[in-house]
C-alpha cells in the first residue's frame, strides 16, 4: 500500500522526522510513501508560515532513499496552497524545480483561512461553499502544475453547519476542466479523523468524479505524526471499489503508475 499524503517537520504545522514515518510505514508495511510537506505562500494566519527549504528538503529525501533502499519506496513530493493571486508565483516556482508528485490544495478562500472561520462570517454556509468552489475552478482553470487536487471539499470541514446543496454542477465544471487535463484527486482519509461521516471527498462526490470520467485517485493520510499514517486505508478501499474505481494510482517524476484495488 502507498501513503501519498504525508506531512514531516519541513511543515509548519509538524514537529514530526521523516525518519519516523518511515520507520512506522515499514512497520505497517507499506511499500511506499510519498512527503508532501506544505509551501502556502501568503497564508492569511501570521503565525504560521509554510515555506521551506527546497534545496534541504530535497538533499534530506535523497540521503533517507538511500539509508531505506532495501526497506522501502520514499518519493519526493508537495502540497501547494493555492491561492489566485499565487498562481504567478507558483509557476515560477515549480518551472525550474522537480518533483515526483504535486497536491493542489486550496486552504483558504477570499484571502481568508478556513480554519479560524474567518471566511464564513457575515453569509450563508451555502454562500460559502459556492465562493470556495468558484474560487477553485478558477485556480484549475489558471494553474497547471500539479497532479491531484487535494482534500476538494474541506470547506465542509470548518463550515459552522452543513449545507443541504451537494454543488455538483460546478464540481462537475471543475472535473471537466482537470480529467482531460491528465489531473486527478485524492482520497484524503483525514475527514474521518476529524470528525466527518467520508474521507474527502465525501462519496457523492467520488460518485461524480468517477461518472466525468475521473481514473486518477491517490490515498492519503494527510498524516502529521506518523500514529495516523494510513488512517483507515482498508476500509477506504473497500468503499472505493464499491464506487466503481478500479486503480490506486502513485506517481514516479509526475507520471502516474496505477495499481489494481483488488491486488492492494
Amino acid at each position: 500500500m502507498f501513503d501519498y499524503h504525508v506531512h514531516s517537520d519541513f511543515s509548519a504545522d509538524s514537529t514530526t522526522p521523516m525518519e519516523k514515518t518511515i520507520e512506522k510505514a515499514i512497520e505497517l508495511g507499506l511499500e511506499e510513501v510519498c512527503f508532501t510537506d506544505h509551501i502556502d505562500y501568503d497564508y492569511p494566519d501570521e503565525s504560521i508560515v509554510f515555506v521551506f527549504d527546497l534545496e534541504r528538503y530535497d538533499e534530506k529525501i535523497k540521503e533517507l532513499k538511500a539509508v531505506y533502499a532495501d526497506s522501502i519506496s520514499i518519493k519526493k513530493g508537495v502540497e501547494i496552497g493555492i491561492q489566485p493571486h499565487l498562481v504567478k508565483r507558483y509557476n515560477d516556482l515549480l518551472d525550474d524545480k522537480v518533483f515526483d508528485f504535486i497536491i493542489c490544495s486550496m486552504h483558504t478562500s477570499e484571502q481568508k483561512d478556513l480554519h479560524s472561520g474567518r471566511f464564513f462570517n457575515n453569509r450563508s454556509v451555502d454562500q460559502s461553499y459556492l465562493a470556495y468552489y468558484e474560487e477553485l475552478l478558477y485556480c484549475v482553470k489558471n494553474f497547471k502544475q500539479y497532479n491531484v487536487l487535494g482534500h476538494i471539499d474541506l470547506v465542509k470541514r470548518y463550515a459552522k453547519q452543513n449545507s443541504t446543496n451537494d454543488f455538483h454542477d460546478i464540481l462537475r465544471q471543475i472535473f471537466k476542466e482537470i480529467i482531460p487535463e491528465g489531473k486527478g484527486i485524492e482520497l484524503n482519509t483525514s475527514g474521518i479523523r476529524y470528525g466527518l461521516k467520508n474521507g474527502m471527498p465525501s462519496s457523492d462526490i467520488l460518485r461524480l468524479y468517477r461518472e466525468c470520467g475521473g481514473e486518477i485517485l491517490t490515498l492519503g493520510s494527510d498524516s502529521h505524526v506518523e500514529t495516523t499514517l494510513a488512517y483507515d486505508f482498508k476500509e477506504s478501499l473497500d468503499m472505493l471499489k464499491g464506487h466503481g474505481f478500479n486503480y490506486i494510482a502513485t506517481f514516479n517524476n509526475g507520471v502516474p503508475v496505477f495499481h489494481n484495488i483488488t491486488k492492494l
